[in-house]
């Protein structure tokens, strides 16, 4: 992937003060042609890289620019590098981890063998999101739209979108991009996708980042209390941490949050069992006891 090996080449130059084409294109197994366009697209990003000819020439970030060479320590260089090999587990291969031998190859201090930073960024998912990620990964690249069937709570629709970034977040991966039958910017959920396909070509537009508060990603519509038996305390704090609920005298926990809709609420509290009861809003606890008891006639009749 190109952005990768922009990503090794300006690292390499942090490191090392000149480097060849040659030495460049042997180490990241591709042609000096495309060697060129990669130091072209890093002047293009504002990278201010000089090249000389002839015997002790190569390629270099200006003297002027030296300063900034020594903004990545080694801890800080190893936390990138790290991160690089957790996207490992998400694509099912070690390109990540040979992209990090790479950039290390001649500074043994970079990574050493007793790193202790490890990130597993894999999910239950790990058949069916690689080859999405794969896919998008490089419709991105390519500037080319991808078209899926996508499920949302309100609706099953087929969108055309014009891919802008790859979003992990909050456990699970995204895409945002330009939507064509919204006409806006919006952020999709891969695990809804299916029947994923690249499409066609498109230019490139100039693309806002996601907003990712959680306000805007998930809007609040329900305040709930519920209060739950002291066994749960440590899924609580597990999930929403322990500032989220109160002891009551009885040692029964009150817990207060926030949901963006009823399913959201109802779904959750049911996963308690008989250690939860939804005490507010008084809407959704009616509805609530309505379900259970539908629940409860289903089951006798069977």
């Amino acid at each position: 992937m190109k952005i990768e090996r922009l990503i090794g080449i300006l690292s390499i130059l942090l490191q090392r003060e000149k480097v060849t084409a040659p030495e460049l294109a042997e180490q990241f197994e591709v042609s000096r042609r495309t060697i060129q366009r990669d130091i072209e697209s890093l002047c293009r990003a504002g990278i201010p890289i000089s090249t000389t000819q002839g015997a002790g020439g190569g390629i270099s970030i200006m003297e002027g620019y030296r300063v900034d060479r020594t903004v990545l320590t080694t801890p800080e260089m190893q936390a990138i590098l790290s991160g690089l090999r957790s996207l490992d587990s998400v694509s099912g291969t070690r390109r990540y981890a040979q992209l990090m031998e790479k950039l290390s190859a001649g500074t043994g201090e970079l990574v050493p063998g007793g790193s202790h930073m490890l990130i597993d960024l894999s999910s239950w998912y790990k058949t069916s999101l690689p080859p999405k990620i794969e896919l998008i990964q490089e419709a991105i690249e390519q500037h080319r739209a991808i078209r899926f069937t996508y499920f949302s709570p309100k609706e099953e629709s087929v969108r055309t979108v014009e891919p802008c970034y790859l979003v992990f977040h909050w456990s699970a991966w995204y895409v945002w991009g330009w939507c064509q039958m919204r006409k806006d910017f919006r952020l999709f959920k891969l695990n809804r996708m299916m029947g994923l396909t690249a499409g066609d070509p498109f230019p490139p537009r100039s693309s806002p980042l996601p907003d990712l508060e959680p306000e805007r990603v998930f809007p609040i519509k329900y305040q709930v209390t519920v209060l739950f038996d002291p066994t749960c305390r440590w899924r609580l704090v597990e999930e929403y941490g322990a500032d989220r609920f109160t002891v009551e005298p009885d040692g029964k926990l009150r817990f207060t949050g926030g949901f963006p809709d009823a399913d959201s609420v109802l779904s959750w509290v049911l996963t308690f069992g008989d250690k939860a009861e939804l005490l507010e809003p008084e809407e959704l606890r009616k509805q609530l006891g309505a379900l259970t008891k539908t629940l409860a006639d289903r089951y006798r009749r069977s």
